[in-house]
């Protein structure tokens, strides 16, 4: 990590604010031996004990990547019977549709894919990229979970299981992240810079309201299994490759053709975010990587300067704008999130009570 991100700090050793939390505060959350294995032993044991007569105990939201590939076939050597469910944004690359096929087939996982409407998606998209704020996968990362508890509600499915963990993950600056379920600031965006005033009325929101019906009502919870092992995702794909036909397709979350656009050019060229830092950081704390294999990785682009250009049209083709509408797009001053009405206060209120107060009403380790 470095000044990339203006909020960092440094102590004398050089170690970086970021890194000594995680060491602090994750480190115990990810795995750590027995007390794990007992742990996710429950909690496997309580999945099932969800399933009664239904065909599914659980939901896995398969993208093709390593993460939630390796996750499924976790989950059916623990012996729980997923339904996996992909969200299909249009951006699907070929090597990680082909994926979701061969994990589905080897592991007999029944699988559904929940398909966006793309007009109306793309309009979406295309507001986000023209508010100039950091997060542009807000749309992506609220389909996702919107999609995920809709059918698991539909399927009267308890537990929704995450390929997200700690591992890989742990460490992410706030300023290069704000809360996708801020449904105020993507209808403040959408009605600011979209073209169509419906787009977002098929679309699978989901707010703190939904989270709480969810949660609360519906009784559905989502759980981070990988958090519970031994998890290197370098012998996770040796594993994937040689058990399920899964293929490599190069960095991490490239098997969506935008997000592999936006995490190697757009956010790096646009607002000095190279999300590299943040996963190579987290991978050292974890003993994964050394720091120089990081910094001799760092040293190169984050993207093809051979493809680049060809990538960028094949994006704003897709889009519907022109090469130039793109690129006066990616050339105009970066804002944030604040620039525009959101419910960052209330949503800080609610989630610091619920934390406080009603956590472990909901956590099935406790």
């Amino acid at each position: 990590m470095d000044t990339s991100d203006p909020e960092i700090t440094f102590d004398k050793k050089g170690n970086c604010n970021h890194c000594d939390e995680f060491l602090k505060k994750y480190k115990n959350k990810i795995y750590h031996g027995e007390e794990s294995d007992r742990q996710l032993e429950i909690i496997v044991n309580k999945i099932k004990n969800t399933k009664g007569k239904n065909k599914y105990d659980c939901l896995i939201g398969m993208s093709g990547g390593v993460d939630s590939s390796y996750t499924a076939y976790k989950a059916v050597q623990l012996g729980l019977s997923p339904l996996a469910l992909h969200m299909d944004n249009g951006w699907d690359s070929e090597e990680s549709v082909k994926n979701i096929r061969n994990v589905c087939n080897k592991l007999n996982i029944d699988y559904q894919s929940y398909v966006l409407n793309w007009e109306k998606f793309k309009d979406i998209q295309l507001s986000i990229l023209k508010s100039s704020i950091v997060e542009v996968e807000i749309p992506t990362d609220i389909a996702i979970v919107g999609a995920t508890h809709k059918i698991a509600y539909e399927n009267n499915i308890k537990f929704i299981i995450s390929g997200g963990n700690l591992a890989t993950e742990g460490i992410l600056p706030y300023l290069w992240f704000y809360d996708p379920k801020d449904m105020r600031l993507l209808k403040s965006i959408q009605k600011r810079f979209g073209k169509n005033s419906n787009s977002l009325k098929s679309f699978p929101s989901f707010d703190y309201k939904k989270e709480i019906y969810y949660k609360f009502i519906s009784r559905i919870r989502q759980i981070y299994i990988l958090n519970y092992l031994p998890y290197n995702k370098e012998d996770a794909i040796k594993t994937l490759e040689n058990e399920v036909n899964w293929k490599n397709y190069g960095g991490k979350h490239h098997e969506s053709v935008y997000t592999r656009f936006v995490q190697s050019y757009f956010q790096p060229v646009k607002f000095n975010l190279d999300y590299r830092r943040a996963t190579f950081s987290t991978q050292i704390c974890t003993q994964e990587i050394t720091r120089e294999y990081a910094l001799e990785e760092l040293r190169k682009k984050p993207y093809d300067p051979e493809k680049i250009e060809a990538e960028k049209e094949y994006v704003a083709k897709k889009l519907g704008i022109t090469l130039k509408e793109f690129e006066e797009i990616l050339n105009s001053p970066p804002k944030s999130y604040k620039d525009y009405p959101n419910n960052e206060k209330k949503l800080k209120f609610i989630y610091g009570v619920y934390k406080k107060y009603f956590y472990r009403l909901v956590n099935i380790v406790n």
